[in-house]
C-alpha cells in the first residue's frame, strides 16, 4: 500500500498565491476569511466537491496553490452566488471560484478530458472571435476538444428537436463590429498585465 504524504512544508507553499488571487478576483476581503462554514453549508453543489468552498478558500490564504488549482470543486461552483450572499465577511466567493477557474487554465493544471474548463475555454474563444456563442458549434467544440466525440450521438436527438423548433441554429451568431470588440479586449488584455 503506497502511503500519501499529507503535510506540505512551509518552504513548498506560495507566499505569492493569495495576492494573485486577490487581484484576479478583486476580492481583497479573502484576508477576513473566519472559517465560519456558511459558503459550504451553504452550497448546493458541495457534496459533489472534493474540497467544501470554505476550504478553497483557506488553500488560498495560506498558499496551497496547487491544491486549489487542481481542485475540481473550482469547475463544480454553479456560479449561484448563495455563499457570496450568505457570507458574514462578505468575500466574493463566487469571483474568487471564477479566478481560480482562470490561473488554472493560464497554468494547464486543469483536468484533460474534464469537459468543464474546456467549455470555459472554447466559450471564450467564441465570443472574443464573433461577440457571440453560438450553442450549436460551442457543444460540437466541446465534445470534439474533450475527446469524447462519442457524446454528440447521445445528444442528437434533443439536438435535433431543437433545431426543428427553433432553439437552435446552424448558423454562426456574431456581432456587427467585431474589430471594435478585438479593441476592447486587447486593450482590458494589456491593462491586466
Amino acid at each position: 500500500m503506497e502511503i500519501q504524504r499529507k503535510i506540505k512544508f512551509e518552504e513548498e507553499l506560495s507566499r505569492d498565491f493569495l495576492d494573485e488571487i486577490k487581484e484576479m478576483s478583486h476580492c481583497d476581503e479573502i484576508d477576513r476569511c473566519i472559517q465560519c462554514g456558511t459558503c459550504s453549508s451553504s452550497c448546493p453543489m458541495a457534496i459533489y466537491m472534493d474540497y467544501p468552498p470554505r476550504k478553497i478558500i483557506a488553500f488560498v490564504k495560506n498558499g496551497f496553490r496547487e491544491e486549489a488549482l487542481k481542485s475540481f470543486t473550482i469547475w463544480l461552483c454553479s456560479s449561484c452566488y448563495t455563499c457570496q450572499v450568505r457570507c458574514p465577511a462578505k468575500i466574493k466567493i463566487t469571483d474568487v471560484m471564477y479566478a481560480l477557474k482562470r490561473k488554472a487554465i493560464q497554468e494547464k493544471v486543469y483536468p484533460g478530458q474534464f469537459a468543464i474548463p474546456v467549455l470555459a475555454r472554447e466559450m471564450y474563444r467564441m465570443i472574443a472571435k464573433n461577440g457571440r456563442s453560438s450553442e450549436l458549434w460551442l457543444i460540437l467544440n466541446l465534445y470534439l476538444k474533450s475527446w469524447n466525440p462519442f457524446g454528440l450521438l447521445k445528444m442528437a436527438p434533443t439536438g435535433i428537436r431543437l433545431l426543428k423548433t427553433g432553439r437552435m441554429s446552424l448558423k454562426r451568431e456574431r456581432i456587427k463590429n467585431t474589430k471594435q470588440l478585438q479593441k476592447i479586449l486587447k486593450a482590458v488584455k494589456e491593462d491586466g498585465q
